[in-house]
Formats: structure tokens, C-alpha cells, sequence
């Protein structure tokens, strides 16, 4: 496997591919256009990545641009030797986006009304409306709690959780040449890593003694009362989140079948 040194080549001997899952949609489109309109040098230092058999597998969007703008020459690497596999996996992580835009940085030393037209897509720092299909992905209109419906036998406790790495950190806590004090800590902390499943426990506390019960609602493994547990320390809200709740609450009682 190899690859050339970028080199000129005329643009009509190269194809775009075909198959490239990668697209840009049409504003987009025109600010590439006008990026490159306005610095053709860009194309001289980014390379179209070619095979063998000169059709395109990293800078399909730059070489139609340039195509369209009336550029008859363009820089390209050729690879040669790649299999289909690795051809397909450089088409991915060629357009692959791994790091995040320091914005604060960025206002130093750009006009952010110059990177939209580069391209950049800018956050609206300014805009309180929160996006309405990422808040329905993310947040429900009603404050909600997960509901259990118990079934089956009673399981054994074993069942209820898992404490494989929960274990595996008290060995090496125990094993360590940490002081008492420090061991004691550790230990404390690594009970986070101890997964509960509450399907399980919802049919353990259905089939327990009431003493049992009480003991698993005061440990908030179970949660009957939400007025309780928020009062009892368990789930707390800001005061205008719980008068949400409470008026939500209200009219969802007097409408329980309206979503």
C-alpha cells in the first residue's frame, strides 16, 4: 500500500464516488462554493484523496464545487493497493468529527458572522427557546418516575444487584497500601458502582413482610409516596420545578387519559 505526493491532474480524469454516504445540503453547498470562490488556494493545500483508479474517496463536495466553478486542474493523492474494506472505513473517518469548537476562543480572533459563511455552524448564544426536537428527545412534558409492575415469584436477593465491579474494587482497595482512613473512603465511594435492578426489587418488595417493606421505602429502593421522598431528602426540587410538578400533577389527575 502506498500514496503518491499530491500532484495536479486534470479534473475530468477523476470520478466522484458513487457510493459516498457523505452529502452536503444546500446552503451548505453554496457556502463551500463561495469559501473556495474566494480562496482557491485552499484547494492546493487540501488534496483530493484518489485511488488507483482515480475515483474520489475523501473531497467529493470540494471537486463538484470545483467542477462547478470552472476549475480544470486540482491536487490529488493517489493511494494505491487499499481493499474495498479499507476504502469504505477511510470514506467514514475521513468525514469523521472528533473534536469540539472552543467558541470562547474562537470570538477572539474570528467574526462569527464571517465562520457562518465559511461554514462553521454557530450556536445561538442569545436564543432562550430550547430546540423542540432535541426537548422532546430529551425531556417529557410531565414529571414522570419509572412504574414497576410486579410479577412472578419472589426473587433471592442475589438477584437484586450486581457487585462484580463493586467487588473488583474493594479487592484492590483492600489490597492497596493505603492508610485505614483512606481504605475506608475508597470503600464508601466504590459502593456507586453497585447496579440495582428495580424490576427485580419491585417483585422482592411485593412479596416481602411489611417490616421489610417500610425499611426498602425508607431506603428509597421503592418509592410509594413522591411527596415522602422528595420530603424525606430521597428527590428534591427547586421550588418553581416543584410548583410545576404540583400544577402538572393537578391537571393530569383531572385528565388522566390526555397525554
Amino acid at each position: 500500500m502506498e500514496a503518491t505526493a499530491p500532484k495536479r491532474v486534470k479534473i475530468e480524469t477523476i470520478k466522484p464516488n458513487e457510493k459516498n454516504p457523505r452529502f452536503i445540503r444546500d446552503e451548505k453547498y453554496k457556502k463551500l462554493l463561495a469559501s473556495i470562490s474566494a480562496f482557491p488556494d485552499m484547494l492546493l493545500a487540501r488534496p483530493i484523496i484518489v485511488d488507483e483508479y482515480g475515483v474520489i474517496l475523501g473531497g467529493n463536495m470540494r471537486w463538484r464545487a470545483a467542477k462547478e466553478l470552472g476549475h480544470t486542474h486540482v491536487n490529488v493523492v493517489v493511494v494505491k493497493g487499499w481493499t474495498e474494506e479499507q476504502k469504505k472505513e477511510f470514506i467514514v473517518k475521513d468525514n469523521l468529527s472528533y473534536g469540539e469548537w472552543d467558541f470562547d476562543m474562537l470570538s477572539a480572533d474570528y467574526d462569527f458572522t464571517v465562520l457562518d459563511e465559511w461554514g462553521l455552524d454557530i450556536p445561538d448564544f442569545n436564543s432562550e427557546e430550547v430546540d423542540e426536537k432535541q426537548d422532546e428527545n430529551i425531556y417529557t412534558k410531565k414529571i414522570e418516575t419509572p412504574i414497576y409492575e410486579p410479577s412472578g415469584n419472589k426473587p433471592l436477593i442475589s438477584e437484586l444487584l450486581s457487585t462484580s465491579k463493586y467487588d473488583l474494587l474493594i479487592d484492590s482497595i483492600m489490597k492497596s497500601d493505603l492508610s485505614e482512613e483512606e481504605k475506608k473512603f475508597l470503600c464508601l465511594a466504590a459502593t456507586r458502582h453497585i447496579v440495582f435492578d428495580y424490576s427485580k426489587i419491585a417483585d422482592f418488595y411485593a412479596h416481602s413482610r411489611k417490616e421489610v417493606q417500610l425499611l426498602m421505602e425508607d431506603s428509597a429502593l421503592i418509592i410509594i409516596d413522591f411527596n415522602k421522598a422528595i420530603e424525606d431528602g430521597f428527590v428534591r426540587l427547586t421550588n418553581s420545578i416543584a410548583e410545576q410538578y404540583e400544577k402538572e400533577y393537578d391537571d393530569y389527575e383531572e385528565e388522566p387519559n390526555q397525554n
